[in-house]
């Protein structure tokens, strides 16, 4: 498991960043992404979709808890914030895995146990410097062979790689 860490500097940079990890993205993918409330979860998962062909308004799916979208990839983004035991998110539905399009979980980490081992772990979280926020990604499963292939489409916010 390979770490990448980023840097952007406001919510149009985290969706231009999420537009290039889209390069990297294919039907079947999970992406699980945390960090505190506002941190640009869906900032992300909007540059994302955008990158996957998805022309319809991406908003956050907090109340709704699943959303999809049609894109020249189709895109399901849930969130599981609400959700208060694991196994609510087993009742979401074949949808949510859908092995046709990229699956965004926010607060993934509440569910991990749950999700593919085959996934890209995000992470935002603010940094003290303005509207900046870092960025950190985790490959696991066949992610790890296509960490190189990653770091090339994250080169311009790249930071740390560890």
């Amino acid at each position: 498991m390979s770490r990448l860490s980023c840097v952007t500097s406001g919510p149009d940079d985290t969706r231009s960043l999420g537009e290039a990890v889209a390069a990297q993205l294919r039907p079947g993918d999970v992406v699980s992404l945390s960090g505190e409330l506002g941190a640009g979860k869906t900032c992300f998962v909007q540059g994302a979709a955008r990158g996957l062909g998805v022309t319809a308004r991406v908003t956050s799916p907090t109340f709704t808890l699943v959303r999809p979208y049609d894109g020249d990839i189709g895109v399901v983004h849930v969130d599981v914030y609400r959700l208060n035991q694991l196994h609510e998110f087993e009742d979401l539905g074949d949808e949510v895995l859908d092995p046709e399009r990229v699956t965004f979980v926010e607060w993934g980490d509440a569910v991990a146990r749950l999700l593919p081992p085959d996934r890209l772990e995000v992470e935002l979280r603010w940094l003290e410097h303005d509207a900046q926020r870092e960025v950190s990604f985790r490959c696991h499963g066949s992610w790890g062979a296509r960490a190189s292939s990653l770091t090339g489409s994250l080169a311009p916010w790249l930071q740390v790689e560890a």
